[in-house]
């Protein structure tokens, strides 16, 4: 499935994913489509700005529509119109990050309970942890649901993507070092029951295209709690790996490197939920080899953009007459076709294609940036690349 060669003494490598919906070249950036689409922009722009894969989350489908209807579609990639290669996550992080209230990220602005939950200031737990699973409720209409590993497996092959993640269990960083541990002895028995109902689907469903399980290793900030999950889903011999949990950014690069020091060399390794570039070099250098992020739709929408001095806002005064494009030196749709100033009257006029133009232009400016990496790494020219890109991204 994966052909990996290592190029750089850090770890850094490029390598192929073969899925049964084509290749993914690797170091690779995956835009999410959390509900079967990346918002404001249709799957041929997608695929028109270079993306090789995308991502959608079993929580939101499992939920909307349902994974039977998109299992009756045929697939998540037929349901969207999207020929190629598809992930889901397990909806682990939904579960428990907008079970606590923390919608997107993992709020370090929190309250701990005596029983060491962890909840957003002012919200109510929505989702209880066992050993078994979880319970939880649906953001939409409050009705309550059962996830356990079987179930994220049912859903996941239901929905049909190429690689699926293992359900895991999410933690903070507020959670104590006792929970941590306990959670990663969890997150570890969940791992080998994913594995066991994969196998059985894999075998009841023979003939659908075979799907990649991934196991995801958490251990928060702690090298030990990291290296040891890392070498217990080493031992069930997935067919690659997620690196999860919140991190905070300045230990990113260390904390990936204990992981990909202990999972094996031939197996892929997706970090979940990053996407700003100095977090990609970070963890490319390192051995990551795929990511995913909802970043770059996200700040698109709110007129913030991805240049080469840094993220801008389109929507301060010095864009209103600006009619050159976001960055001339980048090639997407957007840049060719639009200036600063048309993208600044459509934010104010609150236009939607304001969303769809600079959503354009944030994926592709990261997916390009990746594919850069890659190019660099084979070419040996990667700390070139890093150094010169950074010092002005960062300090412009």
């Amino acid at each position: 499935m994966f052909s990996p060669h290592r190029d750089l003494p850090t770890g850094g490598r490029t390598g192929v994913i073969t899925t049964p919906h084509g290749e993914i070249r690797t170091p690779a950036f995956i835009p999410v489509g959390t509900r079967a689409a990346v918002r404001a922009v249709l799957p041929e722009a997608i695929a028109d700005l270079g993306a090789q894969a995308v991502l959608a989350n079993a929580y939101h489908l499992y939920l909307q529509p349902g994974s039977d209807i998109v299992e009756e579609a045929g697939g998540l990639g037929a349901f969207m119109n999207w020929p190629g290669p598809t992930f889901t996550d397990s909806g682990g992080f939904q579960v428990m990050s907008l079970g606590a209230g923390f919608k997107k990220t993992l709020s370090m602005d929190s309250q701990r309970t005596t029983s060491d939950e962890v909840i957003a200031e002012g919200k109510d737990r929505l989702a209880r942890v066992d050993d078994d699973g979880v319970t939880f409720k649906s953001h939409l209409n409050g009705s309550t649901h059962r996830f356990t590993p079987e179930v994220s497996m049912q859903i996941q092959h239901r929905l049909g993507a190429d690689i699926i993640f293992a359900f895991d269990e999410l933690t903070t960083l507020m959670n104590t070092r006792g929970y941590q541990e306990t959670s990663l002895d969890r997150t570890q028995a969940w791992a080998e029951r994913c594995v066991i109902e994969h196998q059985r689907l894999s075998a009841e469903r023979a003939d659908r295209p075979r799907q990649a399980l991934f196991g995801v290793v958490q251990g928060a900030q702690y090298e030990d709690l990291r290296r040891k999950a890392a070498r217990g889903l080493a031992e069930l011999d997935f067919a690659g790996y997620g690196i999860g949990g919140a991190i905070e950014k300045e230990n990113l690069a260390t904390i990936v490197r204990w992981v990909t020091e202990e999972l094996p060399d031939d197996k892929p390794r997706h970090l979940l939920g990053i996407g700003e570039p100095e977090d990609l070099f970070a963890a490319v250098e390192v051995g990551c080899d795929t990511f995913d992020c909802v970043g770059p739709s996200r700040v698109a929408r709110s007129s913030r953009v991805y240049t080469p001095d840094g993220r801008e806002n389109l929507l301060v005064a010095a864009s209103r007459r600006n009619f050159g494009p976001i960055d001339p030196t980048c090639d997407c749709h957007t840049c060719a076709h639009y200036s600063r100033a048309y993208l600044h009257h459509l934010f104010k006029a609150k236009e939607y294609n304001a969303a769809t133009l600079c959503t354009i232009h944030n994926e592709r400016f990261i997916v390009r940036l990746v594919d850069q990496m890659r190019d660099a790494i084979a070419d040996g020219t990667f700390v070139d690349l890093k150094t010169d890109f950074l010092a002005r991204y960062l300090t412009s």
